[in-house]
C-alpha cells in the first residue's frame, strides 16, 4: 500500500474550518473545499515512490489490475474526494460520455484553447459523482414537479415572477422548465437583479422553505441561478446518506462535509451561482428536462460488513465499514485498484495507521486487511 499525500483545494466556497477539523489541524484561515485522492493530473495524490500518476503510468498493469486497463484503459478511472461546503457551489450539470467525446472534439477543432475562461470540455469523459454526507449536508438535486415549482415561485408574490408561475402551468413538465429556465438565463441582467432582489426580500421574510435561497441569495445577490435554483429539489441529506448525480442533472452543493466520488473528468456546464462562463445554448443541450424525485441513497449491508452505495456507473464504486471497538479484522484485497479513506477513529490498514481524513492506495492483488475501530470508504472499480 502507498500512504497518499493529499492536496486541498481553496476554492472560495469551501469551508475554513471542516477540512482541517477532520485532520485535527489548525485551519490557516483559508477556504479549504477539496482535498483531492487520485490520479487526476490537476491535483494528483504524493506518495514515497513519487506522485500516483507517476506510479501509475510506470506498471498500469501491475496497479491497476489487467481487468481494469482493459476495460478504462492505463488511467485510475476515478477521482475520490473530500468536499467541505461552507458557501453554495455552481448550479451546475455535466454531459454524457457521448457528449463529451463531441464537445471535447469540437473545441480541439476550434482551437479553443484547454485553459480557457469559456472553454467547456477540458476532457472526453462524462463525470457521473456520488457525495455522501459525514455532517448534514444541504443541496439540490433536479427539477421539482413544475407545479410545485409554480407554488414555490408563486409564494413570494414577486410580481416578475409571475411569467415563469404561468409558464410552469400552462405546458406539459419538460417543455415547461426548459422554458422557463431560458428565460430566467436570457433575462436581462437589470431586469434580472432586480427580480432576484425582491424574491430575496420575500424568501428572508418567509423562512421555512424559502431559507436556503435566502441563503443562497446572501453569497450570490442579483445571480439568476438564485431564481433557477427554485425549480430545483432541496435535500438534506444526514450523516451516511448519498445522491447520485448522472449526466444532464441540474444540480449544486450548498453547504456541509462529505465524501465525494466521480469519474475521473472535469467537465461542467454552469447555470448560475458563478462569476465563471456560463454558455447558455450548450448548457440547455445538455440539461435533461424531467421532473425528479433526488433519490436519496442508503447503503445496502453486506454479511461481510460492507456497506456499498449502488450507482449504475462501473468507473467507481463507493462503500464504507464502520468497525466496533474489538471487530474482527476485514480482508479488502480484490484485483482492481483501491483507495482506502478513514473518516472517523483510528484504523489499520496493511501497516499503516489511518486517522481522520488519511488515505492510502492499494494496488490491485495487493493484500488489504483493515481492523481497529472507526469508519472507512472504500473506492474501487467494477469490472
Amino acid at each position: 500500500m502507498d500512504r497518499l499525500d493529499n492536496t486541498i483545494r481553496p476554492y472560495a466556497w469551501g469551508s475554513p474550518t471542516a477540512i482541517p477539523h477532520l485532520l485535527g489541524v489548525e485551519p490557516t484561515g483559508e477556504p479549504q473545499a477539496e482535498m483531492w485522492m487520485g490520479a487526476h493530473p490537476g491535483a494528483p495524490s504524493r506518495t514515497a515512490r513519487g506522485t500516483l500518476v507517476e506510479v501509475i503510468d510506470t506498471d498500469p498493469e501491475r496497479e491497476l489490475g489487467a481487468r481494469a486497463v482493459a476495460k478504462f484503459g492505463p488511467h485510475l478511472p476515478f477521482l475520490l474526494k473530500i468536499l467541505a461546503a461552507g458557501a453554495p457551489l455552481s448550479l451546475q450539470v455535466h454531459p454524457d460520455l457521448k457528449q463529451a467525446k463531441e464537445g471535447y472534439a469540437d473545441e480541439e477543432r476550434r482551437g479553443v484553447p484547454v485553459d480557457a475562461p469559456y472553454r467547456n470540455y477540458k476532457d472526453a469523459n462524462h463525470k457521473p459523482e456520488l457525495i455522501c454526507a459525514l455532517t448534514e449536508f444541504d443541496g439540490l438535486c433536479g427539477f421539482r414537479d413544475p407545479v410545485w415549482a409554480a407554488e414555490l415561485l408563486d409564494g413570494l408574490g414577486v410580481d416578475s415572477l409571475k411569467p415563469y408561475v404561468d409558464l410552469l402551468h400552462a405546458h406539459p413538465a419538460e417543455a415547461a422548465l426548459r422554458e422557463v429556465l431560458t428565460a430566467i438565463l436570457g433575462a436581462g441582467p437589470e431586469e434580472m437583479a432586480h427580480t432576484v432582489a425582491e424574491a430575496t426580500a420575500a424568501c428572508t421574510r418567509l423562512g421555512g422553505a424559502y431559507a436556503p435561497y435566502a441563503d443562497i441569495a446572501h453569497h450570490y445577490p442579483g445571480d439568476p441561478g438564485v431564481i433557477a435554483a427554485m425549480l430545483l429539489n432541496h435535500v438534506r441529506l444526514q450523516p451516511g446518506e448519498a445522491l447520485f448525480l448522472g449526466a444532464g442533472i441540474p444540480h449544486a452543493y450548498l453547504n456541509g462535509l462529505g465524501v465525494e466520488i466521480m469519474a475521473n473528468s472535469d467537465n461542467v456546464l454552469r447555470c448560475g451561482l458563478t462569476p465563471k462562463h456560463v454558455d447558455v445554448p450548450e448548457l440547455l443541450r445538455i440539461v435533461r428536462f424531467e421532473p425528479s424525485d433526488p433519490g436519496v441513497l442508503r447503503p445496502e449491508a453486506s454479511s461481510e460488513g460492507e456497506e456499498v452505495y449502488e450507482t449504475p456507473i462501473d468507473e467507481f464504486r463507493l462503500s464504507r465499514y464502520v468497525l466496533p471497538e474489538g471487530g474482527a479484522a476485514h480482508d479488502l484485497t480484490r484485483d482492481t485498484p483501491q483507495i482506502l479513506l478513514c473518516t472517523a477513529g483510528t484504523v489499520r490498514a496493511g501497516e499503516h495507521e489511518l486517522g481522520p481524513g488519511r488515505s492510502v492506495f492499494v494496488p490491485a492483488g495487493e493484500r488489504a486487511e483493515i481492523s481497529g475501530a472507526g469508519t472507512v470508504f472504500r473506492a474501487t472499480v467494477i469490472v
